[in-house]
Formats: C-alpha cells, structure tokens, sequence
C-alpha cells in the first residue's frame, strides 16, 4: 500500500512537470510577444483609444438619449477629458497618439518610421471599433425606446450620430472638408505649443491635462460647422460598426460625408505642423553666445551666434503625452 502510494505521488510529480513544461513554453512565447515594442504601441494606441472613445460616445448617447441628462457641453467634455484619460494610460508606452491624422503627420515629416504607422492605426481603429459595441450595449435599450425600434440615420429619432458625425443642413461637402481642415490644424498647432520644450510648454505631468483642455476648447468654439471629427480613428470605425449592427448603407451615403472625417484631417494636420514649424519652430529667437578667445586678453571677447542645434525631448511635440520616452517619436526631433 505504501509502496503504491508512494508510486502514485511520484506519478503526480512527473504528470505535474510535464504539464508545466507543456505550458510554460506557450507561456515565454506570449511574454517575448508581448514584449516586442511594435506590439506594446499597438496594445497601447487600442486601449487608450478605447478608453478616448468610450468617454466621448457615451457623452453624445447622454445627450441624444438623455435629454436634459445631456447637453453639447457634455460632449465636449467628455471627449476633452477622455483624451485625457487615455493619455494617462497609455502615454509612456506610444505617445497615445488616439489620432490617425497625427500619426500620419509624423511619419510624413520623417519623424516617426512608416513602418509604425499600420501598427498604430490598426490600434486605433480596432479601439474606437470596441468603444463603439460597448456603447452601443451599454445604451442598446435606450436606442430602442428613443428610435421606436427603428435604427435611423437621419430624422428627429436618428441615432447614427451617436457613433460618427454627420453633416448638418446649413453645410456643404466641401465647407465641411475645409472645415476639417481647419480645426484639425489649430489641433496640431496647439499641440506643438503645448509639448514643445523649446519654446514655452506647459509644466511636466500637466501636458494630459491641458491637451484634454484643449479639445473641450475646439469643441466648444470650433465644433458647430462639422461636429469637429478631427480624427480618422475617432470617425470611420465607429460609423463602419453603426453599418454592420443595423443602420445600413445610409451611414456612407448620407451627403457623401463618411471620406471626409478620413482625408481631411491628416491634411489639415499636416498644414498646422507646417505652420508652427515656419513661424515658431524654424524662428525661434537664438541669445548670442560669448566665447572667449584664447589667444587675446580676458577682457576681448567674441560674440557669435549659436548654430541651431536639435533638442532633445523628454515629450513629444506631435501626439498628446504626460511623460513620454526618449526613444518615441517626435515631430520636430529625431528619435
């Protein structure tokens, strides 16, 4: 008996380090998956877009839905200080850029490899893909009893526009466009003031929130025209959802809006790169430095004016960030 139990415990031991073997090797190939810097930036753009979005749509249900539980102040702020939020979660990791037009902006000025930008994107988009689903089960009930049942684009029980802007009736497509353009690029020129060590940057660990401030100052100045998408990632997923859980194929055709929350934003992104790169970036006042000559008295100096020198950043100028790497991308400044 003794000898079978003691057999029986020495069978267990052996079943149990095999079983450990087994998993432990699926295990280490998770961790140096998870490891990969390309993977933690897509895991990081899709939960602090998650968390952006989230914030942001369920504050436009409240004020579809909710009547006087909601207002477009609401909005604002919700959106403002869900990029707040989402700054703070994932900041350190990828710059939590929550923005395809900012990402583009920095690849395109040869600040950030392109080979990053389909990770970040893809992040991105499946983020604001799943804040859409989850908002759109958190509310589902509240859908139905507004809409009578009926999932509408357009019309006083439209619902659509919870998840993607529409274009109102006083707006053309193209005023719309320009528009777009516009407000995406006072986003990216603000963005470069408030991060840009050089010039005059907001304190160290207030970045989030001046950012988030930021966007609740676009929203409640700026917003009216076009519902300020500013954003490719914040737009085209959530609209494809709305396509897929019931609205149809209303959701692209409506005014033909849906191309232009995705072209016009990294367009007008760009343009506000450029400007605070030509009339604040590229002319910044330089103090003259005054290097003595050995070879004359001490009391001979020569003036000469410093050559322009990169800075290097413990922020980025481009995305929205609290703390940020010195190996992440930057607009102005090499990683």
């Amino acid at each position: 008996m003794v000898q079978s139990l003691a057999g029986g415990r020495r069978g267990m031991t052996w079943l149990s380090t095999r079983v450990s073997k087994m998993l432990s090797k699926p295990t280490a190939k998770v961790q140096v998956i998870w490891q990969n810097e390309l993977v933690r930036q897509f895991l990081a753009e899709f939960i602090s877009t998650f968390v952006m979005m989230v914030f942001g749509l369920g504050s436009v249900a409240h004020m579809v839905l909710g009547g006087k539980m909601g207002s477009y102040l609401g909005v604002n702020l919700g959106f403002g200080f869900g990029v707040t939020m989402g700054v703070y979660v994932a900041g350190n990791i990828s710059g939590a850029h929550m923005n395809a037009a900012l990402t583009f902006t920095s690849c395109a000025l040869g600040r950030m490899s392109w080979r990053r930008f389909p990770v970040y994107v893809l992040g991105q988009f499946l983020g604001s893909f799943m804040a859409a689903a989850t908002i759109y089960g958190l509310f589902y009930t509240a859908i139905i009893d507004f809409s009578g049942g009926k999932l509408t684009v357009t019309g006083p029980t439209a619902t659509a526009n919870i998840f993607a802007t529409y274009l109102p009736d006083h707006m053309t497509l193209w005023r719309g466009f320009l528009d777009e353009v516009a407000v995406t690029g006072m986003l990216q020129l603000c963005l470069l003031a408030i991060t840009e060590k050089g010039n005059n940057p907001t304190l160290a660990g207030t970045e989030a929130i001046v950012i988030g401030i930021l966007v609740v100052i676009i929203g409640v100045s700026l917003g009216m025209n076009s519902g300020y998408a500013i954003n490719p990632s914040r737009d085209l997923p959530p609209r494809f959802f709305t396509f897929l859980a019931g609205w149809g194929s209303q959701v692209f055709s409506a005014k033909d809006w849906w191309w232009v929350p995705v072209v016009a934003p990294p367009l007008g992104a760009y343009c506000g790169a450029m400007m605070y790169a030509i009339f604040i970036g590229f002319n910044k006042r330089q103090e003259p430095q005054v290097l003595e000559n050995p070879k004359m008295s001490e009391d001979h100096r020569i003036s000469v004016l410093p050559k322009t020198v990169s800075h290097q950043h413990g922020v980025s100028s481009l995305t929205p960030v609290s703390v940020y790497p010195e190996d992440r991308p930057s607009i102005l400044h090499h990683p």
